[in-house]
């Protein structure tokens, strides 16, 4: 079964955390002498992987800046992580950066990918269930407070028809849901890549629903207020990185592949490279401001203010900071 056979619990994530990782700025011109060391938060799904490419590709350095790594299995956790400033800058979806800027004031500083193509609604395959409705009374593994994990609570479930009460939510990491599936303690699962196409591979799980048809999921990096205040030009300088990391994605698709697929290897997954390259291939990177983004996070802002997941709508004229992109693309 290709599946981690040693996956990260968050007492883990939080006891490796503190000393991080850090990488030296190697060929840091001496102009950067003033930038800030960044302390990045990733989740080590599919949504993550672009960042940990940023850290391994030595574009980071290229633009004078240093960095420590801190993973987490999702990014709801980087986002508790940055309200608590124990991290500066990380990613994760429009529901998350929502509830960070109700709970810390966390600030979006680029739209760094698409990734509603990764995450979908997986059933047993064993069940023979197609579509969402035929999860009632049944257990459906979804991370807590993550934004695939509102997603499926908040849109996908009620349309399906579908309320809370109706099917059992097991809450657990999304690299322990192909585990409990394989297992049978579970029936289905709201999960990302690569794990989907994990259970897909292995004759685990069938889609019955993709989150692409409810929402593109666009990824935002965001950044704590402090640091921004702190040292907005190495906020500038970290961006100029991740337009490079942006090309890379789409003119060269096998080096980036490489990269990231030696993470999961090393990490214990035995899942071939064609299953992971497929996996990959949902995620769309291209660092930018789209000019619907505003309404988006409107939307989104209004379910979790509706759900009582956020005191207030959040200013977005403070919460998406476009200039930081602007000035890096100059």
């Amino acid at each position: 079964m290709t599946i981690l056979q040693n996956g990260i619990s968050r007492r883990q994530v939080l006891a490796t955390t503190g000393a991080g990782l850090l990488a030296a700025g190697l060929g840091a011109r001496p102009a950067s002498a003033a930038l800030e060391t960044v302390r990045q938060g990733y989740q080590t799904n599919m949504w993550g992987m672009p960042t940990y490419y940023l850290l391994r590709s030595g574009y980071l350095e290229k633009h004078g800046v240093k960095f420590e790594e801190f993973a987490v299995p999702s990014g709801n956790l980087t986002m508790q992580q940055m309200v608590a400033r124990q991290v500066d800058m990380g990613t994760y979806a429009g529901p998350s950066l929502a509830l960070g800027a109700d709970k810390g004031g966390l600030v979006g500083i680029a739209k760094i990918e698409y990734v509603g193509k990764t995450a979908r609604v997986l059933a047993r395959k064993d069940l023979g269930i197609t579509k969402v409705e035929q999860l009632r009374g049944l257990k459906v593994a979804n991370q807590s407070g993550s934004s695939t994990g509102n997603i499926f609570v908040d849109q996908i479930a009620p349309k399906a028809g579908l309320k809370k009460g109706d099917y059992q939510e097991i809450r657990m990491d999304v690299n322990n849901m192909v585990a409990a599936m394989a297992a049978k303690t579970v029936d289905a699962m709201a999960n990302v890549e690569p794990y989907n196409a994990i259970a897909e591979a292995d004759g685990i799980g069938v889609t019955i629903a993709e989150y692409n048809d409810f929402d593109r999921l666009p990824v935002f990096m965001a950044a704590t207020p402090d640091f921004i205040e702190k040292s907005p030009q190495t906020v500038v300088a970290y961006l100029k990185a991740w337009i490079e990391v942006g090309n890379d994605f789409k003119k060269e698709p096998g080096k980036v592949a490489e990269v990231i697929y030696s993470f999961y290897a090393s990490k214990g997954y035995t899942m071939s490279k064609d299953t992971f390259t497929k996996a990959l291939a949902r995620v769309e990177v291209g660092p930018g401001w789209p000019s619907d983004i505003v309404p988006y996070m409107q939307a989104q802002a209004e379910i979790l203010l509706k759900e009582k997941k956020i005191k207030a709508i959040p200013d977005w004229s403070k919460t998406l900071r476009t200039e930081f992109l602007k000035q890096a693309e100059a």
